[in-house]
């Protein structure tokens, strides 16, 4: 039986092309992409090792306490 966990992630654009990725709630849990889609597959793939590695560790996995909100700034 799987078990699912849900992360927030943040992907961006690159200024020379392709897109980096990153979970926040993971530190040093970064990666990057050719194309949005290979960005969303290598973070997945990257968190995936990432909780591995922490439950092969023992240690508990973080809950996530993350906000996004957009904001509107006048000038």
């Amino acid at each position: 039986m799987e078990t699912f966990y849900n992360y927030t992630v943040i992907i961006e654009k690159e200024d020379e092309g392709g897109f980096h990725a990153f979970c926040p709630v993971f530190p040093g849990c970064h990666t990057q992409g050719e194309t949005f889609e290979d960005a969303v597959d290598n973070i997945k793939d990257a968190i995936r090792v990432y909780i591995e590695s922490m439950i092969a560790h023992n240690e508990q996995l973080p809950e996530e306490d993350i906000t996004i909100k957009p904001l509107r700034i006048a000038l």
